[in-house]
Order: C-alpha cells, then structure tokens, then sequence
C-alpha cells in the first residue's frame, strides 16, 4: 500500500495548524476518480480554510487546495479513463472535500474537466480557479453586452490573480484596459501584461454626496468589493456591466439604486464554484485558444512553489502581499518558471 503527502490544517490546542502529513492511499477520500496531481494553485479561499471561523471548512483535519490538475490513474466512470489529463477547480475541492495540495485526489467524476486541447497541467493550474474566474467574469460580461471600443474596462485589485489574469484577456480580446492598484512600484508590470494605464483605488473615489459621478467605465472587473465597488458602480456608463467575484475588500456593498435605475448598470454575480458544467467547459476552452497565455506571460504572472513553500506561500496571499499566481508542483520537479517569494 502507497502512500501520499498533503498540506494539513488542524486543530492544535486552541488553534489551526498547518503541517505537511504522510498519508495511506486508502485515506483517499470516497470518489469515482483517482487522480495523481501534478499542480494545484494557491488562492485566497485556501488561506480562508486556515483561519477559524470564516466558513469555508466544516470539519478538520482538512486538506486546503480548490484547484487542481493533474493525471487520471484509476476511474469506475466510463466517460473517463486511466492516463487522461484532466483538471478540476471549485465544486466542494479544497471546502468540504479533500483539495489539490496533495499529491493524490479521489473526487466525484462530475466535477472533471477534461484537459483542454493546448493546455497542459502546469499551463491549466498557473491560470486555475483565478483565471477561470476572470475568463467567466469577461465571458459573462459579453454575454450582457459589453465590445471592445465601449470605452475602458477598470480591473480593481489587478495585481492578485483574478486581477492579473482579467488584464490580460480583456487586453487579449482588443479591450481598453485600465488596471486600479494600491502597488505603484506595479505599474510596470500591469502595462507589460495589458494594461492601457494604472490609477490607484484613491482615483475611484467618489464624494459620499453623489449618488452617480461622471460616467467612465464600460465594465469593471471586481474581485474586491466593499467601498471600492461602492465607488465603481457610481461611474459606470450607461448600460455597462460590473462583474463582481470577491470580497477583499470587504462583504457589505452600501449604494443606492440610482446607478441601476438611471444608467442601467448590470452587476452580475460571478460564481466559479458551482457554474454549470457547459459553461464551463465552454470558457476553458476560450482559456485554451483566444485568450492562452504565451510563455512570456506565465513567466511574468507565476510563481512556482514546493509543497513545502506552501504555508509561506498562504501567509503572503492573506497579508495582500502576492503578485500574480502562485502554483504548487506536487508530482514534479519545480520548472524555470518563477521569481521567489517575497520574504
């Protein structure tokens, strides 16, 4: 009998630890499919499931990842085989399920994506559940409208790994880009990855008096929330639409009606947990093809980590700290990509 290692948290006194634990491959949690994991990604919800009381886990030990790609090395599906690259990212992995910062994943055969077609593991993982957040967030935002020459499209919180990836593809897809940053020194990097300019949060401010400023978004991006999309959403356009997928920023969003009733903007909720399996399957395929990545961009967005980088790696997302994406190599050896950490 094998075994397998996993980043876990547990209880530990009175707090939540995180170790890396040795594992028996019967531990593997109950599922139709066996998948040796190759790359999993690090994002804020898994530094959430480190933290008591934030929701996100019901039960301990817990093994944190909400992503993964990886190998297929056993499954009772028939629609899926042994050897097939596949990858997976939300449904219950990394919440109520064992997640991706393990080496082996057993899993529900309802949950996989087949690997698309000029992706691989690494590739899929560096954008993860990120990226595809971001492409379902430009996916979505087209579906109610929005073209390029509309006028500039913000990105808020573009340097964390929604924001980075939403720069790139909006710039992909010929958009006008405007990237909102607390990180000046960052400006560089947000021009080199898409982005027409850079403003800081500061420059969205609108006076509390003004329920509607002067129009000047087409659409907005925002993975963070709070008083910043309060501020957004009283400078779109008419008819455009904000895409909203986070709370960084805060869970309280305090606005009037003003900017829905007047102007018509459209605020869609974006939720890449529990998105139908066409859609997909349907956005990773434009993943895959208009809006892939080059390898000059994944050298610039993507840090690759060990498992045992990974608590480091957890602790800088939570302090705001991480650039881009961070992406854990699990069955494989580290590759060129990467810059360290910030330490």
């Amino acid at each position: 009998m094998g075994t397998y290692r996993a980043l876990t948290v547990d209880w530990q006194g009175s707090s939540l630890r995180t170790d890396i634990v040795e594992y028996a491959m019967d531990d593997l949690p109950k599922g139709e499919v066996t998948i040796r994991v190759a790359y999993s990604g690090v994002n804020y919800k898994d530094g959430l499931s480190t933290i008591p009381g934030t929701g996100i886990v019901s039960q301990y030990p817990h093994i944190p990842g909400i992503d993964l790609a990886g190998t297929v090395i056993a499954s009772s599906d028939p629609s899926i085989n042994e050897g097939d690259e596949v990858l997976i990212t939300g449904y219950g992995l990394g919440a109520s399920h064992p997640g991706g910062f393990s080496e082996f994943a057993r899993v529900p055969a309802a949950w996989v994506v087949p690997m698309p077609f000029g992706l691989n593991a690494k590739a899929a993982m560096a954008i993860g559940t990120a990226g595809f957040t971001a492409a379902l967030s430009v996916h979505r935002m087209e579906e109610n409208g929005l073209k390029p020459g509309q006028g500039p499209v913000l990105v808020s919180g573009a340097t964390g790994g929604v924001g980075s990836w939403a720069v790139s593809m909006l710039a992909k897809s010929g958009y006008e880009v405007t990237a909102s940053t607390r990180k000046s020194s960052e400006s560089e990097y947000l021009m080199n990855i898409g982005a027409r300019e850079t403003i800081s949060p500061s420059e969205l401010e609108v006076p509390e008096s003004k329920s509607l400023y002067r129009e000047r978004w087409a659409g907005a991006v925002d993975p963070v929330g709070g008083t910043s999309l309060t501020h957004v959403l009283k400078s779109v356009r008419y008819g455009g639409t904000v895409a909203l997928s986070g709370f960084t920023g805060g869970a309280e969003l305090a606005t009037s009606v003003y900017p829905f009733i007047l102007r018509g903007v459209n605020l869609l909720g974006i939720d890449s947990v529990l998105c139908p399996m066409d859609v997909r399957r349907a956005v990773w395929n434009r993943i895959a093809t208009e809006w892939k990545p080059d390898e000059a961009l994944l050298d610039s967005i993507v840090h690759e980590i060990s498992l045992s980088d990974l608590p480091a790696a957890i602790s800088q997302i939570m302090q705001g700290r991480m650039r881009g994406r961070s992406v854990v190599a699990l069955n494989t050896s580290p590759s060129r990509y990467g810059t360290p950490l910030e330490t």
